[in-house]
């Protein structure tokens, strides 16, 4: 399968969003929710003081363009007077209706966060082909990722206008991926470079997860989702010949779904945008495909069991519940300190697709000895996983 990755560009939303500034909105808004008095300490428990979006925490709290009169000022006169109102109170009335503050549309919400989706994307995927050394025209194959700003045509057909790529260039949208677009993106280029060596692949996954923050939401899962999200966009390059810049051998790939688990974790579209809805069972789950991962493991080393391990784990499970678990189940004899690199990426944001690229790039930055041993991991809802192994270069 040996698949060579350079390192990845990624690009943080430049808007930084304190926990702080969220707790307080989400408090003002809804003082008397049941778990308001609990606020601070959920808060505090998800270890992230703050994120970048790529749009402001203000864009996503404002009202929409519309008012409270739904049926239009004409009917709403017409009706008022049926009922004998007198006009200056049906001038009253009007006013009183107009200025009820209304939730965005989904347009409203959707389009700012589409155009920047684009554009940082368009900026990863720049970085990532000067880390490579290459050229927009030596791209043979783009694989784009976005699961919260659905658009048709996608990211990938707006990079390779933007960038620009050759009109020959195999262009592989993978709107529905989310978390695990980074993982199943890279087994995916592995493939298409197997078939080829001399085919260069660029990946790009670009997420304004901050659309799922629905500020009229009261739920105990919606004020989870608000303070977890971050928005990022990652690239990188992925050849079947090891380049100069090359410093990651992908070498095997795994995938794993759980039937009957779509219903845990899913995106839903309403009148006001995208939700992100979370069920309390998905980190038991996400818990069976780690499971999963540690046998398949076990059985491609089975020859070694006593010696092989990973030097470096680089594992975007949704959640540091699920970490915690990794760490728990991790065979015999492993070392600490695998899933540094992956906590580290937690503090600042939970990036969904990007954030398999993200740890991987905190990993290279610290440094990692050639030949040091890594796994990559990423769960998303379905509930699915796919995992790879290689070798660091």
């Amino acid at each position: 399968m040996a698949a060579y990755l350079c390192p990845p560009a990624v690009i943080h939303g430049r808007h930084t969003v304190k926990t702080s500034q969220i707790v307080a909105e989400v408090r003002d808004r809804h003082p008397h929710a049941a778990w308001a008095p609990r606020i601070d300490g959920i808060a505090a428990s998800t270890g992230i003081e703050a994120r970048g979006w790529m749009l402001p925490l203000e864009t996503a709290v404002a009202p929409g363009e519309g008012s409270g009169l739904a049926a239009g000022v004409g009917a709403a006169r017409e009706a008022l007077a049926r009922d004998g109102f007198a006009e200056p109170d049906v001038d009253r009335v009007i006013a009183s209706l107009e200025a009820i503050p209304v939730p965005q549309t989904v347009q409203e919400r959707t389009a700012p966060a589409w155009a920047a989706v684009r554009s940082y994307g368009e900026q990863a995927a720049r970085g990532a082909l000067q880390i490579a050394g290459l050229d927009p025209a030596d791209v043979d194959c783009l694989i784009t990722s976005n699961s919260t700003t659905p658009a048709l045509p996608g990211l990938d057909v707006a990079l390779a206008d933007r960038l620009p790529l050759r009109q020959d260039v195999m262009l592989l949208p993978a709107t529905q991926w989310a978390c695990i677009a980074g993982t199943r993106s890279l087994a995916l280029a592995a493939d298409l470079v197997a078939a080829d060596p001399d085919r260069v692949v660029l990946v790009v996954i670009a997420e304004a997860l901050s659309t799922t923050y629905q500020p009229a939401d009261d739920t105990l899962e919606s004020l989870i989702v608000r303070l977890l999200f971050a928005d990022t966009a990652v690239a990188a390059v992925v050849t079947g010949r090891p380049r100069p810049e090359s410093v990651l051998r992908l070498d095997a790939a795994w995938h794993h779904t759980l039937p009957g688990t779509q219903d845990l974790h899913r995106l839903e579209t309403r009148a006001d945008g995208t939700h992100f809805v979370m069920d309390r069972r998905g980190p038991r789950a996400v818990q069976e495909t780690v499971t999963a991962m540690w046998e398949w493991l076990r059985t491609r080393h089975r020859d070694d069991p006593g010696s092989w391990h990973p030097d470096v784990l680089l594992a975007h499970p949704g959640g540091t519940r699920v970490l915690e678990y990794m760490e728990q189940t991790m065979p015999d004899g492993w070392p600490s300190g695998l899933l540094d690199h992956s906590r580290d990426s937690y503090t600042s944001g939970n990036r969904g697709g990007a954030a398999v690229f993200d740890i991987l790039r905190r990993a290279h930055d610290r440094g990692l000895e050639p030949g040091s041993r890594a796994v990559l991991y990423a769960a998303a809802p379905g509930l699915t996983a796919t995992a790879l192994e290689g070798e660091w270069l």
